[in-house]
């Protein structure tokens, strides 16, 4: 009896497990040529994408795509843009940029906020005080992010603070099973030990007041990590001077020694008679903004 209950049990795992390989979605590779209208949008909006080398920015390009193929990003009680979705896009390409054959196995979905909301993913009642979050349980596979902290990750980026790319950092944590910091599928496994030390006394400075890193980081060893990212992503040169020990840590982490980038945000004019910003050399009025309504929107 115990034995055909047991052979019923794997017989039905296998047969689940050939159900769920059969039906998960087959990963799309882009094959088109990536769009001028999104090449102004990163050009005006995203400095990082804008201080990359001709090289890289085709690099970029080519996963801000792969991430649109693979995940959908729905606005819940907003009307999303063509902007709205490259910053999503973007936010997630910007920590793995430097990671080799990445990509968010543990994400299907994004979902956009018009603003605050609660763990109940409600936008409307008493405790909306959360601008992103990751989903468990039912929500598993799926994020959320607040419009506005999309929004306001992108417009100032020398505060430390992009919510998104913490949100995304979140799930590279999460990609070894568990959200605690410490992200096994890039730290090579004798730096655990010392990382987790770090974490530590990073923490305490935190709440000693004795830092210049979020007070959230102080929380815990899972929020340390994400709110350290946001800051080695939008102030890499100011990390590597006040925490030098830590920018090595996430260097090494994200592949990435991001400090060489020059991450001022440049000013590009945008206007019908100056040169479109996707770098065609021909003027606005007869490239991109002839082709979309952009030329709406940013003249």
């Amino acid at each position: 009896m115990e034995l055909t209950i047991l052979t019923l049990v794997v017989t039905c795992s296998l047969v689940w497990g050939i159900y769920y390989i059969q039906n998960q979605p087959k990963w799309k590779n882009p094959t088109k040529p990536f769009p001028n209208e999104f090449r102004v949008i990163l050009n005006t909006k995203v400095v990082f994408y804008t201080n990359l080398t001709r090289k890289d920015k085709i690099a970029f390009e080519y996963k801000i795509q792969e991430f649109l193929l693979n995940h959908r990003i729905t606005g819940i009680e907003c009307d999303l843009t063509i902007e709205d979705n490259l910053l999503v896009a973007a936010s997630a390409v910007i920590p793995i940029f430097k990671i080799p054959n990445w990509n968010y196995s543990n994400l299907y979905d994004v979902f956009i906020y018009p603003d605050h909301f609660n763990f109940n993913h409600e936008i409307k009642g008493d405790n909306r005080t959360i601008l992103g979050m990751v989903g468990t349980g039912n929500m598993e596979g799926k994020m959320i992010l607040s419009i506005k902290a999309l929004k306001h990750g992108f417009k100032n980026e020398a505060d430390k603070n992009n919510t998104a790319i913490h949100e995304f950092v979140h799930l590279i944590d999460k990609l070894d099973g568990t959200i605690d910091g410490i992200p096994s599928v890039l730290l090579e496994k004798q730096y655990t030990l010392p990382w987790i030390d770090l974490m530590e006394r990073k923490i305490n400075e935190i709440n000693e007041n004795n830092s210049d890193i979020k007070r959230y980081g102080g929380t815990s060893k899972i929020e340390f990590f994400a709110v350290a990212s946001e800051y080695f992503f939008e102030r890499p040169k100011l990390m590597s001077k006040k925490h030098p020990q830590l920018y090595n840590y996430l260097e090494n982490i994200f592949k990435h020694d991001i400090k060489k980038l020059n991450l001022k945000k440049q000013v590009i004019k945008v206007s019908r008679n100056e040169k479109c910003p996707c770098e065609s050399g021909v003027k606005f009025k007869n490239c991109c903004g002839k082709e979309s309504n952009l030329i709406n929107q940013l003249v």
